[in-house]
């Protein structure tokens, strides 16, 4: 943990090394928690073994208005108010916000509490929310930036699709495989057929390859009788898709602005997007 959290903070980064007690009042959430669940039962079993044992490992915090604020340790801390405890030992660290959510994200993957939708949210934040780049993101958690871009790709997935996805039944590669369909109901069909059938990486792949098969062949019957309306019709879809993009790229936080004017013989798009 220490080399990473050089890594994070800088040669510079300045704390307080020694362990102090705060009390548990004092201490505000972390809003940049990765994690999204946390197993009752798992954290009953660590709050007896701290009613035991004490913390191993104190939480780490960092200075806020009311007192501090977590960066890494949210099971540690729930765990030690189960346990009925007022105070938990901790290290203060001066950091920013983006030291702060970075260091939060490198202590849950080596923990190897996340699943892969939290994993991708959390380089999401990373970049969307404090501007970083991919490669910068890879730098900071110990990874390759294609890891960082295939993870963040599943962000693409559309929300009733990933509604649907049990990450306990259906693996990344499996997820990732959806993304080659771009119909949200052709990645239903496979995702019923996944949980129906069982299929592994392998099976779901081909099943992907074989839909994706079927509509080039429906679309190359269909080609030679392609009307104007059609061909119309075609362009609003691209029309559409593109506007459905950029509010996308709009509620995820970045400053995108498109201006429109459909003029007689084509439609004219300038989209702007600020480089911070």
């Amino acid at each position: 943990m220490k080399r990473h959290l050089e890594r994070i903070l800088g040669k510079t980064g300045n704390h307080q090394h020694e362990v102090v007690r705060l009390n548990i009042g004092q201490i505000e959430k972390n809003p940049y928690q990765p994690r999204k669940e946390f197993d009752e039962l798992e954290l009953r079993d660590l709050a007896r073994s701290i009613q035991e044992y004490g913390v191993i490992q104190p939480i780490i915090v960092r200075r806020a208005e009311d007192g501090f604020q977590l960066v890494a340790g949210e099971r540690r801390l729930r765990a030690c108010g189960m346990a009925g405890w007022h105070e938990v030992p901790a290290i203060i660290y001066d950091m920013e916000e983006e030291q702060a959510a970075a260091m939060s994200l490198v202590e849950n993957l080596q923990r190897k509490d996340l699943n892969y939708f939290e994993e991708a949210e959390a380089y999401a934040t990373l970049v969307v929310r404090f501007g970083l780049t991919q490669e910068e993101v890879a730098q900071r958690v110990g990874k390759s930036q294609s890891a960082i871009a295939n993870k963040l790709r599943l962000l693409n997935l559309p929300d009733e699709i990933r509604d649907k996805i049990s990450v306990e039944v259906i693996s990344e590669r499996q997820a990732r495989a959806l993304l080659r369909l771009s119909d949200a109901k052709q990645q239903a069909q496979v995702l019923q057929a996944i949980y129906q059938r069982g299929l592994n990486v392998r099976e779901t792949e081909t099943m992907v390859e074989q839909i994706r098969e079927n509509i080039s062949r429906e679309i190359n019957i269909r080609q030679p009788r392609q009307t104007v309306s059609a061909i119309i019709r075609d362009a609003r879809i691209f029309l559409n898709t593109i506007k459905e993009t950029v509010s996308r790229a709009q509620q995820a936080g970045v400053g995108m602005a498109m201006e429109e004017n459909d003029g007689e013989d084509v439609y004219e798009l300038i989209i702007r997007i600020p480089k911070k």
